[in-house]
């Protein structure tokens, strides 16, 4: 008889941090010390709970030639083809009964094993550590048959000891993941819940006498232009830095005149630590973090965080991140003017502060920690108020503050996200503080500040931020007298975020507001063979939140939204404005640190969008908040008679470490003489010919009024239009039910309005068409009067609107939409080259622009309204010209509003033979609302009475 023997599985559910890692220490990414990857394949098997296998598997001479394989880092859930389950993404619903610190028996459990030989020259001296760098969200570790302990913290490092169990050839390493534990109930972070060994596994040589733990003391003392050096390490050993003449021992200060490290200009000092046994490469930047007066101060100045939330994201190795998709990161960062990250909602792979460092960006790092699933039980049951689980707390801030504690770029340490309030933060506060009283410490939900050092919030509104900034906010004393920070606005999910720049003028209004980070940096799609990008429900989740894990400034691929482009704009480093009438233009110097001797400043004046001229302007290397009028030149001669406009650019110098010379880091336009509106005398009368009326260019059905053709161009009837696909915004969040904009046209019927001819009356210069166009089962309704008139050779249609009954609520659009049956290029001028509305149009710069008809569109993971242009004076498409009078929104797309709002993913949308084409009046704004507020009053689309006119020429 054989007895199976059954592995005890209680430390899945243990409140502690685990057993048997060693403690926490400064990371480092080279020394001369060697190590070894064990990155690569693993053979992989998958049990459905925790006890389905004994521990056998973790024994020298076990045979796992039938198992699977999969790549690590990576997680299981994304490797095999469905075989090893499908992620769950949920906001903050736990995907598993709130019973801490209790799990489901369904705990998928994946066995990893490794079996490895040690190089040649690997030393036989000293010893060895065995590193993990993140592993969700429970492992127990063996090697060579002996266990070394088991850990929780998923996004955190933990090392054992390993040097006593290795031998030359055929080591087995051997890791048991539990994807359910209880740090899950610490790690509920709005993301796709992914089990695996998803970061490196490295094996480290530590020879004797060699490097420990060490801590870089490394401030800047701006009124003396000095740094002061001290290197604490538990082993003594010397440190020089060459470029500075410094050779000192470890725990000896030495002051020297240096460059400060700054976002701005990240200098950084090469230099070494040496011990008996090691020598381990430094970057050294000096900089001292402090409150002061109230405010966050780096080297004597206030800072201004222009920033982003990120999460870690790849589509297809979820939080498995290489070193390039970082730096792409990192430089996509800098290039559009970002200048500090949140770590959202733990800290990032160790290497992401190493490129923050270097091509400098402010770092919030965040602890690996979120409790706010225990929202639904008003925290009942919290664990950060529990004390059984504060040593979890602290161990996880301290192997984030051991961990990344010589990063230059940190500069505020988080102590987690959503986790309500308890003494367990208290507890991580305070040996935060202590431990590294060099740094400030954050926490958003610590609204009263008892133990933080800025006052933070999310999502706060345009006029309570403003009422923050003027100190008019209340609260406990201590907060009134914080800095306050907004470590998430602007919801960048789907179509926007709008409304930032509004924010950004109060943030540069009030010296209070030290700025925002945007949530967040990209979209969370998962590469799909079906649907382009999956997000959740698209794996059969019991419990999800759709699409909103897709509220990203990139998309999935890393493509950069119009929200990020927007973004840029709005966070200019460079403010130009200018007066075109009189040639002057105004430059603002609106960084923190850095003159802008960087920069090179260049002008053209452009004739209806064209540019006629343009020249190199002469700025001077204003200092931080300095401001200087330069005069442009003479405008050019120009026989035209057209719109002329000047556009000022302030660009790279030289190249630098993140992007080429010539790069563009601000732009300015302004109007140098009005623009002539299309006008033309009605010459033309409709005639009647059978069941047609032709006028000018055009014929017309003679009983509906209905446009058929324009020059032998057909036209399906120009018709008012209101109703957009909403965007994620437009639907709003479900606790925001008074203001889901997207509901509220839905219920009115926006969707589904009814057009009622009235009459149709050619008269001796005009062909007018009256309507009314309502809602079904709704008493409003808008009373549409067309009226068409030519000269013979244009068209020119008069739309007149006035609303009838009372209107609640605002328009989506008010404009006309018609199709074309062949359209492919487009080219107009206007605002571009990307898609702007009332709110988000900040980026949008008025030029000539060429497009395809499929390029007009945005690629929203869930398609919804996107791809209008602003500003528009005329376009071309489709043997078509328009012109607006005023100017105008266009959209045209291959499929209809109502296809693109049935759709639910990219592949939904077919495109068909007709291209619709959308001429607006006004666009109702976009806001935030997904997450945050609405459209700010002033971008209301208001139903009330509007005239607006649209001139068709052929171009054939």
């Amino acid at each position: 008889m054989s007895f199976r023997t059954t592995p005890s599985v209680d430390y899945v559910e243990d409140v502690s941090p685990g057993s048997g890692a060693l403690p926490p220490r400064a990371w480092y990414a080279a020394s001369d010390a060697q190590s070894l990857s064990l990155n690569g394949s693993w053979r992989f098997r998958l049990s459905a709970t925790v006890d389905a296998e004994d521990d056998s598997f973790a024994e020298e001479g076990y045979e796992a030639g039938d198992w699977a394989e999969v790549t690590v880092p990576g997680h299981w859930v994304l490797q095999g083809d469905g075989a090893f389950g499908s992620p769950i993404y949920t906001n903050h619903l736990y995907p598993f009964p709130v019973d801490p610190p209790h799990v489901p028996t369904e705990n998928p459990t994946g066995d990893h094993l490794r079996v490895f030989d040690l190089p040649s020259d690997w030393p036989s001296d000293g010893g060895a550590v065995l590193r993990f760098d993140g592993v969700e969200s429970c492992a127990r570790v063996w090697l060579n048959g002996t266990e070394l302990g088991e850990f929780k913290g998923s996004r955190l490092p933990h090392e054992f000891a390993v040097g006593h169990l290795l031998k030359p050839g055929g080591n087995v390493l051997a890791v048991r993941v539990h994807q359910w534990s209880a740090g899950s109930y610490l790690e509920d972070q709005d993301q796709w819940w992914l089990p695996g060994i998803f970061r490196d596994v490295t094996l480290l040589h530590r020879p004797a006498g060699g490097v420990g733990d060490f801590f870089v003391h490394a401030s800047y003392d701006h009124t003396t232009g000095e740094g002061t050096l001290r290197v604490d390490s538990d082993v003594d050993g010397r440190v020089t830095v060459p470029a500075l003449d410094i050779d000192v021992a470890t725990g000896e200060t030495v002051t020297v005149a240096v460059e400060p490290w700054t976002a701005e200009t990240p200098k950084l000092y090469d230099g070494v630590l040496a011990t008996e046994g090691e020598r381990v490469p430094l970057r050294i930047g000096f900089r001292t973090v402090v409150l002061e007066d109230g405010l966050v101060k780096v080297n004597g100045r206030a800072v201004l965080f222009k920033g982003v939330n990120r999460h870690e994201w790849h589509p297809e190795q979820g939080r498995a991140l290489d070193l390039e998709t970082m730096r792409e990161d990192v430089l996509l960062m800098k290039r559009h003017n970002l200048n500090a990250v949140r770590t959202s909602h733990y800290p990032p792979h160790p290497a992401f502060l190493d490129l923050c460092d270097e091509y400098g960006l402010w770092v919030i790092d965040e602890c690996d920690l979120e409790t706010h699933g225990f929202t639904e039980q008003d925290w009942r049951d919290n664990p950060v108020d529990d004390d059984r689980w504060t040593p979890a707390l602290l161990d996880r801030a301290a192997r984030m503050v051991e961990r990344d504690k010589n990063h230059p770029s940190v500069v505020i340490w988080s102590l987690g996200n959503e986790a309500g309030t308890g003494r367990g933060l208290t507890a991580m506060a305070e040996w935060i503080h202590d431990r590294d009283p060099e740094r400030l410490v954050h926490y958003e939900g610590d609204w009263n500040c008892r133990d933080t050092d800025v006052y933070s919030r999310m999502y706060a509104f345009h006029d309570e931020v403003e009422k923050i900034g003027q100190r008019l906010d209340g609260g406990t004393h201590r907060r009134r007298e914080l800095p306050f920070i907004q470590c998430e606005y602007g919801h960048a999910m789907g179509n926007g975020p709008g409304g930032l720049a509004d924010y950004q003028e109060l943030f540069e209004k009030y010296e209070r507001l030290q700025g925002g980070f945007i949530w967040e940096w990209i979209d969370h799609g998962v590469k799909h063979a079906e649907l382009g990008y999956a997000y959740g429900g698209d794996f059969g989740e019991e419990l999800h939140d759709g699409n909103f894990v897709c509220d990203g400034l990139v998309f999935p691929d890393r493509t950069p939204s119009p929200g990020l482009v927007e973004y840029k704009k709005v966070i200019e480093p460079v403010h130009i404005e200018g007066d075109g009438a009189n040639g002057i233009v105004r430059i603002t110097n609106k960084q923190d640190f850095a003159d802008l001797s960087a920069l090179a400043f260049e002008w053209s004046c452009q004739v209806d969008g064209e540019t006629v001229e343009s020249g190199s302007l002469s700025v001077p290397a204003l200092a931080p908040g300095e401001s200087a009028e330069v005069k442009l030149p003479e405008p050019p001669v120009d026989g035209r008679g057209g719109e002329r406009q000047w556009t000022v650019r302030a660009l790279l110098a030289d190249d630098t470490s993140w992007a080429a010379k010539g790069h563009v880091v601000a732009w300015g336009q302004f109007a140098a003489g009005a623009r002539p509106l299309p006008s033309f005398p009605a010459t033309d009368r409709p005639v009647r010919d059978g069941n047609r009326f032709t006028l000018g260019p055009a014929a017309f059905d003679a009983r509906t009024g209905a446009l058929l053709s324009i020059g032998g161009v057909e036209v399906s009837a120009p018709r008012l239009d209101v109703w957009r696909a909403p965007t994620d915004n437009d639907d709003g969040a479900e606790w925001q039910t008074d203001t889901r904009y997207g509901t509220l046209w839905r219920t009115l019927g926006l969707h589904r309005m009814r057009h009622r001819l009235v009459s149709v009356e050619a008269g001796d210069d005009a062909l007018t068409v009256r309507t009314r166009v309502a809602p079904a089962a709704r008493e409003v309704g808008l009373d549409t009067v067309y009226r068409w008139t030519s000269d013979g050779e244009r068209l020119r249609l008069s739309v007149s609107v006035t609303p009838e009954g009372d209107w609640t609520v605002p328009l989506p659009r008010l404009g006309v939409r018609f199709g074309l049956s062949e359209a492919d290029s487009v080219e107009w001028f206007g605002g571009g080259p990307g898609e702007a509305y009332p709110d988000t149009r900040a980026a949008s710069m008025v030029g000539r622009w060429q497009s395809t008809v499929d390029g007009l569109q945005t690629p929203y993971v869930r398609p919804q309204e996107n791809g209008a242009r602003a500003d528009v004076r005329w376009v071309e498409l489709g043997g078509l010209r328009i012109e607006g009078d005023p100017e105008f929104w266009f959209t045209a797309r291959r499929w209809t509003t109502e296809q693109l709002d049935a759709a639910r993913h990219r592949t939904d949308l077919t495109p068909g033979d007709t291209v619709w084409v959308n001429l607006d009046h006004g666009q109702h704004g976009i806001g935030s609302q997904s997450c945050g507020p609405g459209p700010l009053p002033q971008y209301f689309l208001k139903a009330e009475p509007a005239q607006f006119a649209f001139v068709f020429s052929t171009t054939r």
